[in-house]
C-alpha cells in the first residue's frame, strides 16, 4: 500500500518530468536550441537521463499529450500541451511504438534486427538505418553490412528509393572506425577501399534514387557517404566534415572528388585542408546539403520527397543518373585511392592516428 510520501514523491516526480519536456518544447518552438542540443543539454547539464524528448517518445506521445491534458486541468495552463507535441500525435507519429515520434526509430526486416545497417522496406521506399553504437563509425563490418543492405534492394527489385537515416539521434556517422584501420595490413586496407568505391559508384549510376537524411553529425566516411547520394537533407542541427587532415591522412572514400563537384573547388580544398567542419546552413549556401529542415521533420521530408521520386519514370531516372555519374570521377577516385595509401603509411599518420586515439595533439614532422 502506497504511503502519502510515496504518493506526494510520485506526483512531484510526474510534475517535474512534464514540465521539463513543455519548456523543452517551447525551446525548441522558438528556435532557440535544437531538439539534439535540448536532450544532450537537459542530460550533460541537468543530469535529466533519459532527457525529455527521447523519453517521450517511449512512454509514447498519446500517451504524454493526455497527461498534459490532465495536468493543465489539475495544475493550470503552465502545462498545457506545446503546439508541437499535439501536431505530432495529430500525424500519427506516436514514438517509438509507431517508428516516428520527436525521432525516428527503425522497425528493420527480418534478418536485418542484428545489422549494424538495419534495412527497413516501404513498399518501394527504404530505408537504410546506420545502427553501429556509439558513432555509427565506418568499419569493414558497415561496410559490409551496407553492401547486404544494397545487394538485397537490388534482389527484390522493387525499391526505387534508398534513404539513409541513422538510428541514434545524436550522430549520423562519425567516419571511419580509425582503430579498426590500424589493425588491417595494406592488401585488406586496399580492398576494402575498393569495395566501399565500388558500392558508392554502383549507387551513383543506378536507377535507385538514394537520400541521405543527415540529423547530426556527418564527418569524415559519413560525409563521403551522404555524398555519394543523390540528394542530401539535413537537419538543422546536422554538420558536415572532412576531418581527415587532422590524422594526418586524406579523405579515403571519395572526399577529395566529390566534394568540389558539389561546392567548387576553392571551397573542396578550405573544407579538406582545414578541416573544420561546417553548419547545416553553411552547407546549404556552400550545396553540400540539398535542403535543410527542422529537426523533427527530416525524416518526414526524405519520405516526402521519396514519395515525389516514386511516381517519377524510371528510366528517365536511370539515363540522367548514368549520365551524370559518367566521366572523370573514376579517374579522380583512382588518384585518391594511391594518394590515400600514400599518407596512411607515413609517420605523420601513425602520429596522427595515435594521437587521436590517445586523446593528445599530434605533432606532424612532414616524414
Amino acid at each position: 500500500m502506497s504511503t502519502a510520501a510515496d504518493i506526494d514523491t510520485a506526483a512531484l516526480v510526474e510534475r517535474f518530468t512534464l514540465k521539463a519536456l513543455v519548456e523543452s518544447c517551447l525551446v525548441l518552438e522558438e528556435g532557440i536550441a535544437s531538439m539534439k542540443d535540448i536532450d544532450l543539454g537537459m542530460m550533460a547539464g541537468a543530469g535529466i537521463i533519459p532527457p525529455p524528448f527521447a523519453r517521450a517518445d517511449q512512454q509514447g506521445l498519446d500517451e504524454v499529450l493526455a497527461r498534459l491534458e490532465r495536468a493543465a486541468h489539475e495544475w493550470g495552463q503552465s502545462f498545457e500541451p506545446p503546439t508541437i507535441l499535439r501536431r505530432l500525435v495529430a500525424q500519427g507519429r506516436l514514438g517509438a511504438k509507431t517508428g516516428q515520434g520527436f525521432f525516428p526509430y527503425a522497425r528493420p526486416d527480418g534478418g536485418f534486427e542484428e545489422s549494424p545497417v538495419k534495412l527497413e522496406t516501404r513498399d518501394q521506399i527504404a530505408v537504410a538505418w546506420l545502427d553501429r553504437p556509439p558513432a555509427n563509425s565506418i568499419s569493414p563490418e558497415v561496410v559490409q553490412a551496407l553492401q547486404r543492405v544494397w545487394d538485397s534492394i537490388l534482389d527484390r527489385g522493387k525499391v526505387r528509393v534508398l534513404i539513409f537515416a541513422s538510428a541514434n539521434p545524436m550522430v549520423f556517422c562519425a567516419g571511419a572506425d580509425i582503430k579498426s584501420f590500424t589493425t588491417m595490413d595494406a592488401e585488406a586496407g586496399k580492398g576494402l577501399l575498393d569495395q566501399m568505391h565500388a558500392l558508392l559508384r554502383t549507387m551513383e549510376s543506378s536507377s535507385v534514387v538514394t537520400i541521405a537524411a543527415v540529423n547530426a553529425v556527418a564527418f569524415g566516411g559519413g560525409c563521403e557517404l551522404a555524398m555519394a547520394c543523390d540528394f542530401r537533407i539535413a537537419a538543422e542541427a546536422a554538420m558536415f566534415g572532412q576531418p581527415e587532415i587532422n590524422l594526418g591522412i586524406i579523405p579515403g572514400f571519395g572526399g577529395t572528388q566529390r566534394l568540389p563537384r558539389l561546392v567548387g573547388e576553392a571551397h573542396a580544398l578550405e573544407l579538406n585542408v582545414v578541416g573544420e567542419p561546417v553548419a547545416a546552413d553553411r552547407a546549404l549556401e556552400l550545396g553540400l546539403a540539398t535542403r535543410v529542415v527542422p529537426d523533427h521533420e527530416l525524416l518526414d521530408t526524405a519520405l516526402s520527397w521519396a514519395r515525389k521520386t516514386v511516381s517519377q519514370p524510371p528510366l528517365a531516372i536511370e539515363q540522367i543518373k548514368r549520365v551524370s555519374a559518367a566521366g572523370e570521377l573514376d579517374a579522380g577516385i583512382d588518384a585518391e585511392k594511391l594518394g590515400f595509401q600514400a599518407v596512411f603509411g607515413s609517420e605523420d599518420a601513425r602520429e596522427g592516428i595515435s594521437a587521436f586515439l590517445e586523446k593528445r595533439r599530434p605533432r606532424f614532422e612532414g616524414k
